[in-house]
Formats: structure tokens, C-alpha cells, sequence
């Protein structure tokens, strides 16, 4: 039997995918230890979200072996699906209804005991209980993603897939977002991060992947990665590159780099 404590929350071999003639992965490998942030960095288009995918048994590899929370994501994928939660790129949450009924109707989805009891927790947990008993319609975008989070966690998954989840958001809400990250981390929860906002994953990454052209061109810390990029003599002052600067010079890349950070 697997022991699913010690094994990585994520692990992942030789992972590829191909749609007809275009290659999007073409061997990924990566292990994600648990409680960590991981931030796969990547400009559109990469293959961030075709990983995610696989990951929570949406889409089959076409070569590969991939285990989450100890599973292997094609022969239990009830498994898989019980131990993750994902929080895709646009809220999905109701906005003719309330936060709490959101939350409430998840729990019931869930078949979870105590709905309303849940649903309290979550609204205390996530600073929305003052709008809790309002529309959804009436939240900020920053609100409406914090409570897409929250709706994500009902079941206490040990693993949570964000895909670019401050797409969109102004740069209050991503403060927002970022702190509630944060927080499930902090609280033991594994979160896989995609994103192509380069300080976003500069922020809050314990570790961070570049995907470039359907393959993991490197690996590490933020630390690591500023030491494969040496830095710069300003005016006598060594001035650390920017994990924008590392970007550029690992991938080549300007124009990705570029579009991510203005974005």
C-alpha cells in the first residue's frame, strides 16, 4: 500500500501530450512535495493548463505516468479526484446567489453534514461574512475569487490546482488572492499554481518550474534560480535579476516575458 504521506503530493514522469500535430508536452518531469506552493511559469499557450488538465483526470496523457496525492491519475481516478480541488481561470460561482448559498449548495453538492455550518466557517476564513447574505453580482472581482477558493476547499482536499487565478484582476484583488494562497499553504494545504504574472510566482512560490515549448527548461527556488542568472554591477552595487530577467535569459523570449509583465 502506498504510503501517501511520504510520497510527493505530486509526482510526474515522462508526461506528454500531443493534439494531432501540434506537441504540447513533450516530457515533463516533476515531483511537488506536500504543503508547498509550486508555481508552473509560462507564457500562453506553454501547456500550463493542458498539465493541469491531466493532473485532475480531465484530459488522458498520451505518454507518462503521473500520481497525485500517491494515485495514479489513470487507474484511480476516483482517488485523484477526492484529494484535489481546481480553481479554474474564471470564478465559478453563481452570482444570482448569495456567498453563503454558494457555499452551502457546494456542501450539499458534496454530500459534506453541517452545510450551513461549513459555509459560516468558510465566509469567517476567507473575510466575507459581512457579504455573506448578499448577491454574488454585487462582489468585487477580488471577493468573487476569494469565495471561488472557499468553494474549492469544502471536503478538506490535501491538494489544490489554481490555474492563473488572478487573470483579470485588478491589483487589490490580486493582493487579496494572493494572501488566501498563502494561507492554505500555511495550513498545510499543496497548491499547484500556474500563472504567466512573473512576480505573481516570485511572490508566493516555495518552488518554480519554467514551461517552455512543452518541456521544463528549469527547475528551483527562487534562490536557485537567481544563481543561474548572475547579477548585475550597478554603479559598484550588485543588483539581484529579477525573475523576469531569468525568464528572458533562460527562454529567449522577450515577447512572453514582456506580455506577462504588463499584463
Amino acid at each position: 500500500m502506498t504510503d501517501h504521506v511520504q510520497t510527493p503530493a505530486i509526482r510526474i514522469e515522462g508526461l506528454e501530450k500531443s493534439f494531432k500535430d501540434l506537441h504540447v508536452l513533450r516530457g515533463i518531469d516533476l515531483d511537488i512535495a506536500r504543503g508547498s506552493i509550486f508555481a508552473l511559469l509560462g507564457a500562453n499557450g506553454s501547456g500550463k493548463t493542458t498539465t493541469v488538465k491531466i493532473l485532475s483526470t480531465l484530459l488522458k496523457a498520451d505518454a507518462g505516468t503521473v500520481t497525485v496525492n500517491g494515485y495514479d491519475v489513470d487507474a484511480e481516478g476516483d482517488q485523484v479526484r477526492e484529494s484535489i480541488s481546481l480553481t479554474g481561470q474564471f470564478a465559478a460561482v453563481d452570482e444570482i446567489l448569495t456567498g453563503r448559498e454558494n457555499l452551502v449548495l457546494m456542501a450539499k453538492l458534496r454530500h459534506q453534514p453541517e452545510p450551513g455550518r461549513i459555509a459560516d466557517d468558510l465566509l469567517a476564513r476567507f473575510s466575507l461574512t459581512d457579504a455573506g447574505g448578499r448577491k454574488v453580482a454585487t462582489y468585487s472581482g477580488g471577493m468573487s475569487r476569494r469565495l471561488d477558493i472557499a468553494m474549492s476547499l469544502i471536503g478538506n482536499p490535501p491538494i489544490i490546482f489554481l490555474d492563473e487565478p488572478t487573470t483579470g484582476l485588478d491589483p487589490q484583488s490580486r493582493l487579496e488572492v494572493w494572501a488566501t494562497v498563502k494561507e492554505l499553504a500555511a495550513r498545510g494545504t499543496t497548491v499547484l499554481l500556474t500563472t504567466q504574472y512573473l512576480d505573481e510566482a516570485e511572490h508566493l512560490a516555495d518552488r518554480i518550474a519554467i514551461l517552455h515549448e512543452g518541456t521544463i527548461i528549469v527547475n528551483g527556488t527562487l534562490d536557485e534560480l537567481h544563481r543561474l542568472h548572475p547579477p548585475a554591477e550597478v554603479e559598484y552595487v550588485e543588483k539581484q535579476p529579477s525573475l523576469e530577467d531569468i525568464f528572458l535569459a533562460i527562454t529567449g523570449n522577450p515577447s512572453a516575458a514582456v506580455s506577462a509583465a504588463e499584463n
